[in-house]
């Protein structure tokens, strides 16, 4: 079991920046993929972000490509989103998931990860 505990969420204005940090418990967690998603009130959960087992494959959504990079550090069990000039539309709770398959790509789908965080909530304003 992989427990998810996200955190960096806030409030800032449009064009500021935020880092937000995943933190896993288990010893396994450097053989899972891990990736961000978000969820803006009344919409459905959307793919934000994906970095593999080995942090050398990185995926985006491409509302977020250029803006937004993804990182792990496997000895601190951690995952971490940059996110930089940010805009009103990034206003969403995000949250951290894990995909418990040794050594399995990434994946943009929600149903394909096994373990999520309870979010992180972010705030852009105009």
């Amino acid at each position: 079991q992989v427990q998810l505990v996200e955190s960096g969420g806030g409030l800032v204005q449009a064009g500021d920046s935020l880092r937000l940090t995943c933190a896993a418990s288990g010893h396994t967690f450097g053989s899972y993929s891990m990736a961000w998603f978000r969820q803006a009130p009344g919409k459905e959960r959307e793919f934000v972000s994906a970095v593999s087992w080995n942090g050398l494959n990185t995926h985006y959504a491409d509302s977020v490509k250029g803006r937004f990079t993804i990182s792990r550090d496997n000895a601190k069990n951690t995952v971490y989103l940059q996110m930089n000039s940010l805009k009103p539309e990034d206003t969403a709770v995000y949250y951290c998931a894990c995909r418990r398959r040794i050594y399995y790509p990434t994946s943009n789908s929600p149903d394909e990860y096994d373990s999520w965080g309870q979010g992180t909530q972010v705030t852009v304003s105009s």
